[in-house]
């Protein structure tokens, strides 16, 4: 890209549809700071948050660890969810009770609300979730670092794809458990 005299300013985002819509997508920004900068009204535009996360691959890296810790969330949600659903209790009424604690992300609150409607249309498809568990798992191999907790997730939505769930949005993952 610099032998032909431009800049590369890699630029993931954390956010989905209703995020873009909203304007209020969140940037996790790779390469130069003078790029950075010059991009910002560019970006701004977008949404509001933009990150400096370091030089080029440092954003790719944090958009991996963003997918990574959603994905062990949801799928955190929908095991918990089974036990709800199992124990025979009212299920939405434990969910709304875990939504008003400070430890229910919006993320959280939004894939549990999915689950109980049962409503799988992809945003953010099973299939692709576990491509960036893998891509995280390959990263942290590269790196001689283990992540036994990103490992079991992967392999839950694995699971969840090899019986036919990978198109359905992350939140379709709780279907492997009923």
């Amino acid at each position: 890209v610099r032998a032909v005299g431009a800049r590369f300013l890699e630029a993931p985002l954390a956010g989905s549809r209703p995020q873009a819509e909203a304007r209020q997508l969140i940037f996790l920004l790779g390469g130069e700071p003078e790029d950075v900068a010059r991009a910002e009204p560019l970006l701004s535009v977008l949404g509001p948050a933009q990150h400096w996360v370091g030089p080029v691959g440092a954003g790719a890296l944090a958009k991996l660890a963003v997918n990574a810790l959603l994905a062990a969330q949801v799928a955190a949600a929908a095991e918990l969810l089974a036990v709800l659903r199992h124990a025979e209790v009212d299920t939405q009424r434990i969910v709304e009770a875990l939504g008003a604690t400070p430890v229910a992300s919006t993320a959280i609150k939004g894939a549990l609300a999915s689950m109980l409607a049962g409503q799988y249309a992809p945003r953010f498809p099973i299939e692709l979730v576990e491509k960036d568990l893998a891509y995280a798992l390959g990263a942290a191999e590269a790196a001689g670092v283990r992540l036994p907790i990103t490992e079991a997730v992967r392999t839950a939505f694995a699971e969840a794809i090899a019986r036919g769930f990978g198109g359905d949005h992350i939140a379709g993952i709780t279907q492997v458990y009923r």
